[in-house]
């Protein structure tokens, strides 16, 4: 093994060097790609295959449609607000990655067995929304910290597949749902034994490297300075108590809480609007199309995100995410099959694919030294659009149809898609030129 030394940039950024990732891990690093997106394959299914589920246990069990929405929107509220405790516990050594992934892979098995017999609503509250919710979300937390350390140079492209993966995952479930509802206990039981399996083996192997590590190349210090793969560093390095001092991260949690408050709304009741004017084929095509285009968006987008800048191609998938509320509805009203799948292309490359953005600006904006805990704060956000895409759209609808629902949804987007040409990195001065 080479001598192991820490350098430092013009930045303040420290790097750990002389530790190649096949010393450390007896392997490439791309290993950890892998086994963080075969997890978060697996984990993923809860989120993007619940609205499939939704016609089924409406007539299974008489629940209304509000009710069984409330589940989902508790479960989003679990799952993004265990990430930063989670990051908080793993990097201060109280926590280790293959104990929370399994214990991940327990819970997640456990919601999806929920939601297979579960014959009360506070039976799916507890099994799925909050078993199901904190299992998905430690998953997420190490997987996503996981490839903040193993890819230090390369974070976007990286954080694309990873984040990608968890909306690939239910394409197959979302099929085999509305292929074969009487079946869904069956179904249900399969997939959380291999959602157990699946995120219990990638953890066991799932490792992080020291803290600050970096590869063989390139050379951290020439790297910084590199404007084509280090384009805005940040001015600073912020603390997650120093996070909300700054009006940046008030006008970034806005943002998300938009962005996932319409693609929340798209996963919740997308479905059950397609049904109800174009059968379930349509509906089911309609969603695994949602999940493949989220997925390979966030690939897209974590590699065009490096080379055009984070901030710009948020604007345009936002407004992209926006556009989309207008088409979908249009076209699922007068029952045009093509313009559906356009809208819920659209719909998956725009909102779909502001959480890859937000791995990058966290780190752009706020520095490497807490970017997993940074990270985890601003996803909470997830939580606040559950609330308003979920449980306020129910509102929205009962009162002024899925025309008001969808019309609103686009709005915010677009809302988003301004406030986010705002976004500038903390601590940069208004201007360069001396007060008169």
């Amino acid at each position: 093994m080479s001598e192991v030394r820490e350098l430092q940039d013009v930045y303040g950024r420290r790097y750990r060097v002389g530790e190649s990732d096949r010393e450390l891990l007896g392997r490439s690093r791309t290993w950890i790609t892998w086994l963080a997106a075969a997890a978060m394959l697996a984990a993923g299914v809860q989120q993007y295959g619940f609205g499939a589920l939704v016609p089924a246990l409406t007539r299974a069990h008489g629940w209304t449609f509000g009710e069984i929405m409330l589940s989902l929107a508790a479960w989003a509220a679990c799952q993004s607000g265990v990430v930063f405790p989670a990051a908080w516990l793993r990097e201060r050594g109280r926590l280790s990655a293959p104990a929370a992934m399994t214990a991940g892979a327990t819970l997640c098995a456990a919601g999806l067995a929920t939601l297979g017999h579960a014959d009360s609503l506070v039976t799916v509250f507890l099994g799925y929304s909050i078993l199901g919710g904190f299992g998905t979300g430690l998953v997420y937390a190490i997987c996503i910290g996981a490839v903040l350390a193993w890819y230090p140079d390369r974070t976007g492209s990286r954080a694309g597949i990873v984040s990608g993966a968890f909306a690939y995952g239910s394409v197959p479930f979302v099929v085999l749902a509305a292929a074969v509802p009487s079946v869904r206990p069956v179904l249900l039981d399969v997939t959380a034994a291999v959602v157990l399996v699946v995120i219990a083996g990638a953890g066991a192997l799932l490792r992080y490297p020291p803290r600050h590590w970096w590869p063989a190349t390139p050379e951290p210090r020439a790297w910084a300075l590199d404007r084509t793969h280090n384009r805005r560093p940040a001015l600073r390095h912020y603390r997650p108590a120093e996070l909300f001092r700054c009006g940046t991260t008030l006008a970034l949690y806005v943002v998300v809480v938009l962005a996932a408050a319409v693609l929340l709304f798209d996963l919740a009741y997308l479905a059950t609007f397609v049904a109800a004017r174009s059968g379930p084929g349509l509906a089911a095509a309609a969603m695994a199309s949602l999940a493949a285009a989220t997925g390979s968006g966030r690939i897209l987008v974590g590699r065009l995100a490096d080379r055009l800048g984070r901030r710009r191609i948020l604007r345009f998938a936002l407004l992209a995410g926006g556009l989309a509320q207008f088409v979908l509805f249009h076209s699922g009203e007068h029952r045009h099959a093509v313009g559906l799948l356009l809208g819920v292309t659209l719909a998956g490359l725009g909102n779909g694919c502001c959480y890859t953005l937000l791995v990058g600006l966290v780190r752009e904006f706020f520095g490497e030294e807490s970017a997993a805990q940074n990270f985890g704060i601003l996803y909470t956000a997830k939580a606040v659009g559950a609330a308003v895409g979920i449980a306020l759209a129910a509102a929205v609808v009962t009162a002024h149809g899925f025309m008001g629902a969808f019309t609103a949804a686009g709005t915010l987007s677009l809302t988003a898609a301004a406030l986010s040409g705002r976004l500038s990195r903390p601590g940069r001065p208004k201007s360069l030129l001396p007060t008169p």
